[in-house]
């Protein structure tokens, strides 16, 4: 138990430090090199070595790490996540007044239950780009730590349909208010009096910024017997933390690789999302360096790795939830806390097929872990993954399996707190896994 609630600490810590894509990449990296993993760099000549621990990032918000096995390189055990949550992001003309009050202009990135994030203490956080005054330009984390913003909600007495689904318009109704008496001219000097507080940087000047607005609510266990937890951004962030301590708990015989990738809630489409060529560009200069056999480094050694290997994507799953029955179908409705779920679709909105679940069901047998399986109702609509685009983009043989959640896409969402320990131990062992076929 003692280690459970040490894991679980661990992910609260994380899931606080990580408000954006690109602070959940950093904190990655950041255990990733405690762990003596050493940073790529894509600009530069590779050089890597048998039983080596290595990762790469790209646009700073999405990762690729490795441990590669200390014989031939043969086959990979993947882990799939991805780095980004629906929210709230600034517009880059974000400052707008009305009645007085300074605001911030915004768009829905992802499809974000709206609802949830009325009447909520926001911070702000993300990433800026400055000049010094030397003239260099240089990019930078930023986390306003604090409540600074809010998004209130209009009186019932002034609205008496609230309650009867009226629909929410994010462009004229969910602008945050920031500061009373406030000036549109004041927002810049406001992010630069927080960068200069964060990272005691003195004359510079704000060039450009990627910001979304964050709960300031921590996340925590819930329930008589902590049997849950709740915070904001467990889609997907509870896998990214899950992947990395099943990688970091590998035994190291065996390759194996975690990949992040942003921009998943968005369609994946981008340099640095799974429809891109990041993770397939990893493997093709790793294959190159390290790849065995006849044709060593060639396109056909590429071929042969990428069959030999397996991919897990991990992307939380809807649980059944006690108030919405109907919601699924009756012999598939997974448990809080009842193991990781299998997701299955037909029309390959999952990558999941009779043989890659089997491997997941061997894993979760020899893990002692439960596991159930997720079908969406045949008149519902069913969302996807990074799954069904990394198989297409690379060929690799993918499952998609994720922890049961409630909320997905509210600004706070609840999970079981001892489907964490299980879905890690189910993965730790795909990663010391001998035999994949």
């Amino acid at each position: 138990m003692r280690s459970e609630d040490d894991l679980l600490s661990r992910l609260l810590d994380f899931l606080h430090r990580s408000p954006t894509p690109w602070h959940a990449t950093a904190n990655l990296a950041a255990r990733l090199e405690a762990a003596g993993f050493r940073r790529l760099d894509e600009r530069e000549p590779w050089s890597l070595t048998p039983g080596e621990r290595v990762y790469v990032t790209r646009n700073d918000s999405s990762i690729v790490a490795l441990r590669l096995p200390e014989g031939p390189l043969e086959a990979l055990r993947m882990i799939g996540a991805h780095t980004d949550s629906p929210g709230l992001r600034l517009k880059p003309n974000a400052a707008q007044t009305a009645a007085g009050w300074l605001q911030l202009g915004v768009e829905v990135y992802g499809g974000a239950l709206l609802a949830p994030w009325f009447d909520r203490d926001l911070g702000l956080a993300g990433r800026v780009h400055l000049r010094h005054a030397d003239g260099r330009l240089e990019g930078r984390l930023l986390h306003v730590d604090r409540a600074v913003a809010t998004i209130p909600s209009l009186a019932i007495h002034l609205d008496r349909e609230a309650n009867n689904g009226r629909a929410l318009n994010a462009q004229t109704q969910m602008a945050p208010v920031l500061l009373q008496g406030g000036e549109a001219s004041d927002l810049k000097g406001l992010l630069e009096g927080w960068i200069a507080e964060q990272h005691g940087l003195a004359d510079v000047e704000l060039l450009d910024f990627e910001l979304g607005l964050h709960d300031m609510q921590p996340p925590a266990r819930v329930g008589v017997h902590g049997e849950l937890i709740s915070g904001a951004r467990l889609d997907n962030l509870l896998s990214c933390f899950i992947g990395l301590e099943a990688l970091l708990a590998a035994d190291g015989r065996q390759g194996a690789l975690l990949v992040a990738n942003d921009h998943e809630e968005v369609g994946s489409a981008s340099a640095c999302g799974a429809q891109g060529p990041f993770l397939g560009d990893v493997l093709r200069r790793v294959c190159e360096r390290l790849g065995g056999g006849p044709g060593e480094g060639s396109e056909e050694a590429f071929i042969r790795l990428i069959q030999a290997s397996r991919m897990i994507s991990c992307d939380n799953a809807h649980a059944l939830h006690p108030n919405f029955l109907d919601k699924h179908d009756a012999a598939h409705g997974p448990a809080l806390n009842g193991g990781p779920v299998i997701k299955v679709n037909a029309s390959q909105r999952y990558a999941t097929n009779s043989a890659t679940a089997a491997l997941f069901r061997d894993l979760c047998r020899e893990a002692e872990v439960p596991v159930q399986s997720f079908v969406t109702r045949a008149d519902m609509g069913c969302g996807s993954t990074i799954g069904p685009i990394t198989a297409t983009e690379l060929g690799v043989p993918t499952l998609d399996v994720g922890v049961p959640q409630w909320a997905m896409h509210s600004i706070r969402e609840t999970a079981g707190s001892r489907d964490v320990a299980y879905l890690t131990r189910a993965l730790t062992a795909f990663c010391n896994r001998a035999e994949l076929a």
